[in-house]
């Protein structure tokens, strides 16, 4: 590297960090002092309320909770604590949640299930949630939308369906941007929602509804989709964990109105959970029939056998510096699976990743979906006539969805470079990978902004998008809390339908470092 070469690059790295902090200091001089979500009232409640999806579902089919009292524990939580997080934008379905509870105990009362019935229901009795772009049977469907704000879906999606046969019962839906393509969830219809751990903070998008509400305890677990970061930008964020699985091991049917037929996409559908236990059990409910024999999710993992990589920056100058908590996240995570497997966890250099935010600007075009249309309800939005809109006041749509239509007027990404670079790093980390090896790559640079923050610096997300683009398999992993009290965290990626080694590593990673963090205090 030359000299200027190093300056330039020094130079940038200080914009970076004075940018950050004073958008940090304005930002949060703006917002206010911080305060956090509620506290649960009671031990009794805190309890039924932090359990593990696979706990609850345990303790419902043994008869030691009822599900009418874990739905009523979280459909009252969510009435509480919405006030402040802003996160639902239909329910909760308290009457018909607690009707279909209320029948499930007392067909366990009567030994209703034989065995076999009970292994078919490995969530029977469980609430849980999704995101408003993910269609639930006569419930809201607006995709942050105005033009939808009345708008009910009229069937279930794939996955919604899947996860009601496996028993579970549905007590909500949560906040998005506007069809899904932001970095925050905030929209005209219902406005921002609030981080759990710092109401002035980012909860990230588009599943950021999700991730806010699963953290703070309002249900037992929930459903998110992925194509650039839509799962793990919130589940980062807001401290939990949150699985992208391999392209086209879910059914996106009904997912932002997807057919399921879509064959080129990089959208996945995936589980968000409090604890990293559950996050297998329900990718087994969500699995294609045909992948069940080919992702092997049964498989028991030895997680001492696996060979570890891990980059320590994606090398994109639009991004933020690692900052040195993010770096030693990455250190600990490192030191620890050394010391497991006796092994040295290896640096790896993939080509191209500077390339991200192209490659994955790129690949947004070739969605079978048009953004434009998307927002305009399936009228052809005019960016400049929006914009024009926006700035008297009389705008319909937000800033971020303003910035998506105005990106479709700039120049196109080369397709034939996009295209080379792409297959180049997918064909390097696969070869990289193999059958055994897990790559550890970070979350983001820092954790969660104050909302606002990504209208001026939005290029961080690239550290989720690179995988979407890859098309590859990656679980996010909550990592402890930073000097702010805001959520930690890593990515744990694997090789092509090897979804149970991320699953695997996940688990480890929780025991060993605890894995989520309440975002407020626990009573004793």
């Amino acid at each position: 590297m030359s000299f200027w070469h190093a300056l330039l690059e020094a130079l940038l790295t200080l914009v970076h960090i004075i940018t950050d902090r004073l958008l940090e200091f304005a930002l949060g001089w703006y917002l206010g002092p911080q305060k956090r979500v509620a506290t649960p009232p009671n031990v009794d409640q805190q309890v039924i309320l932090t359990k593990s999806a696979v706990e609850l579902a345990k303790q419902i089919r043994e008869r030691k909770l009822k599900s009418y009292d874990i739905v009523k524990a979280y459909c009252d939580r969510i009435e509480i604590v919405n006030r402040e997080l802003n996160a639902v934008v239909d329910g909760p379905f308290v009457k018909e949640a607690l009707e279909q509870a209320r029948v499930i105990d007392e067909q366990l009362a009567t030994n209703h299930y034989t065995d076999e019935q009970l292994l078919a229901l490995p969530f029977l009795g469980v609430p849980f949630t999704t995101k408003d772009s993910t269609c639930v049977a006569g419930k809201l469907h607006t995709l942050g939308l105005l033009a939808r704000k009345d708008v009910r879906a009229t069937n279930d999606a794939e996955c919604v369906r899947l996860m009601k046969q496996s028993g579970a019962i549905i007590i909500a839906t949560s906040n998005v941007p506007e069809v899904n393509k932001w970095i925050e969830s905030r929209n005209m219809l219902i406005g921002g929602t609030n981080n759990p751990y710092d109401l002035r903070r980012s909860v990230g998008g588009s599943s950021g509804g999700e991730a806010a509400l699963i953290s703070a305890c309002c249900t037992g677990f929930g459903l998110g989709t992925d194509i650039g970061g839509s799962i793990r930008i919130p589940a980062f964020n807001c401290g939990i964990f949150g699985h992208k699985p391999s392209t086209g091991a879910i059914n996106m049917a009904g997912c932002t109105f997807r057919t399921g037929k879509e064959q080129e996409t990089m959208v996945c559908a995936g589980p968000m959970t409090r604890h990293a236990s559950d996050l297998r059990p329900i990718m087994k409910v969500l699995l294609e029939p045909a992948l069940h024999s080919v992702l092997k999710l049964d498989e028991q993992v030895d997680v001492k056998s696996l060979r570890y990589f891990y980059v320590p920056s994606i090398g994109m100058r639009q991004c933020n510096p690692i900052n040195r908590e993010t770096e030693r996240i990455m250190y600990n995570v490192r030191k620890h699976f050394e010391s497991l497997t006796g092994k040295e966890v290896r640096l790896a250099k993939l080509p191209e990743t500077q390339l991200t935010g192209k490659m994955w600007r790129y690949w947004m075009t070739q969605e079978p979906a048009n953004f434009n249309q998307l927002l305009g309800n399936g009228v052809e939005l005019n960016p400049f006539v929006e914009l024009f809109k926006k700035l008297l006041g009389q705008g319909e749509y937000s800033m971020a969805a303003i910035y998506s239509l105005l990106d479709s007027l700039l120049p196109k990404e080369n397709e034939a470079q996009m295209r080379k670079a792409t297959k180049k790093c997918k064909a390097a980390l696969q070869e990289l990978l193999g059958e055994n090896g897990v790559l550890i790559f970070h979350s983001s640079p820092r954790t969660a902004p104050f909302h606002y923050y990504p209208l001026v610096k939005f290029m961080d997300f690239s550290y989720f998008s690179l995988f979407n683009v890859l098309r590859l398999p990656v679980t996010q992993v909550p990592m402890g809390l930073d000097a702010q009290g805001m959520p930690l965290g890593i990515q744990v990626v694997s090789n092509h339908n090897n979804d149970r080694l991320c699953l695997a590593v996940a688990e480890e990673l929780e025991r060993a470092f605890g894995g989520w963090v309440a975002p407020f205090p626990l009573k004793r």
